[in-house]
Order: structure tokens, then sequence, then C-alpha cells
């Protein structure tokens, strides 16, 4: 009898130790597949003005795209939100410039002309504001088409807002998502990162808010 429970138990813990090691094979694949989930684009080749959604951690790859399609001709004007959210101590200004700020300079230092980025007026506290902002720029400027500009990772819960709010306007709206791994962390490493955590996972409990909410 023990015998027998010593094997029953061996059987068990091969078992066991089989489901877990598959588990932990998988779950690069798995977290790949969900990071991919989320990326969305819809092209648009040309637009009355490209809209670059703000974003604190990620606002170099963004401003860095937006002027990449500036100068391909994609759009003739870049319209940048303000979340009124501050970065770190910069010894040159000598106080901690919004992160719309830092987007602007970066954008006139890849060759975006200043009178070419507008920033629109009053701040934002969400995506969803962001759009309602975009929409009514849209409205009063009589603009007939928006690129949106935005990191991998929110272009899926960036692109359902705009069609929520956008969808009765007539005007056409896309979407250029920037390739993870500049600022973002790729989809076969995200994992590993902490920015990383915040973007994948958190992204989804976002779009199930979003969802829900709006």
């Amino acid at each position: 009898m023990k015998w027998r429970s010593g094997s029953s138990f061996s059987k068990n813990v091969v078992r066991w130790g089989g489901v877990a090691l598959l588990t932990l094979l998988a779950a690069p694949l798995i977290a790949w597949i969900a990071a991919e989930a989320l990326i969305v684009r819809s092209e648009l080749k040309h637009a009355d003005a490209l809209a670059v959604l703000a974003g604190s951690s990620t606002y170099e790859e963004r401003a860095r795209y937006a002027a990449q399609l500036f100068k391909e001709g994609r759009a003739s004007r870049i319209l940048l939100t303000n979340d009124n959210l501050r970065s770190g101590y910069s010894a040159k200004d000598d106080r901690n410039p919004l992160f719309v700020e830092l987007a602007l300079e970066e954008l006139k230092r890849q060759g975006v002309p200043a009178d070419s980025i507008t920033i629109l007026p009053g701040t934002v506290s969400s995506t969803y504001e962001e759009v309602l902002s975009l929409r009514q720029y849209a409205d009063e400027k009589k603009l007939s088409s928006l690129l949106i500009v935005t990191s991998a990772y929110q272009s899926r819960r960036a692109f359902w807002t705009m069609r929520r709010v956008f969808h009765d306007s007539g005007i056409a709206i896309g979407l250029a998502a920037v390739d993870p791994g500049s600022q973002s962390p790729r989809s076969t490493t995200w994992w590993r990162y902490r920015l990383g955590w915040q973007m994948v996972p958190g992204e989804y409990l976002k779009l199930a808010y979003y969802r829900v909410k709006y």
C-alpha cells in the first residue's frame, strides 16, 4: 500500500510538473498575443491634421512619429493636447516643464515648424476628454479628417473612443500607432519591465472601464 501511494504521488508530481513547465513555456507566447491584440492601425493616406495624444512616459516616440508623418506629407498641421502633467526638474528651464511643452520642443527638434503645431486650449485628464477636445476643435475648424498618433498599446482604446465620439460627425479618422521598441517595450518582452505591466495588463483594465462607462 505504501508503494502504491508513493507511486501515485510521484505520478501527480510528474503530471503537475509537466503542466507547470508547459505553462512556463507558453507564458511568453501568451504575453506576446496579449500585447499584439491591443495594437490597431487604420490607414488614412492624408488628413487635415495629425492629432498626437498625450502620454507622459511615451511623449518622445509619439512626437517623433508625428514629425515623420508630417514630413511624409500626411498632414500639414499637428495638434497636441495638454494633460497638465509635469516632467522632472529641468536645470535648463529651472522648473518642471509640462510634458506637452516637451512634446512641442521634440516636434520642433525633428524639423516641424512651430507655426504648424497647435496646442489645443484647456487641459484633459483622460483619453476620452482628449477626444472630446479634438471633436470640438475639428467642428470649429471644419476639418474633414484626422489622423491620430499614439503609442501601440493605447491604440485600440484610442481608436474605439474616437469612433464613439466622431461616429456622427462626418469626419474621417485614421490611427497611426507607433511601433513598440522605443519608449514602449516590445511585444515580445514587455513582461520584463514595470512599464510594460502598466501598458499591457493596465490597458485591458482601461478598455473594460471605457466600455462600461462610455
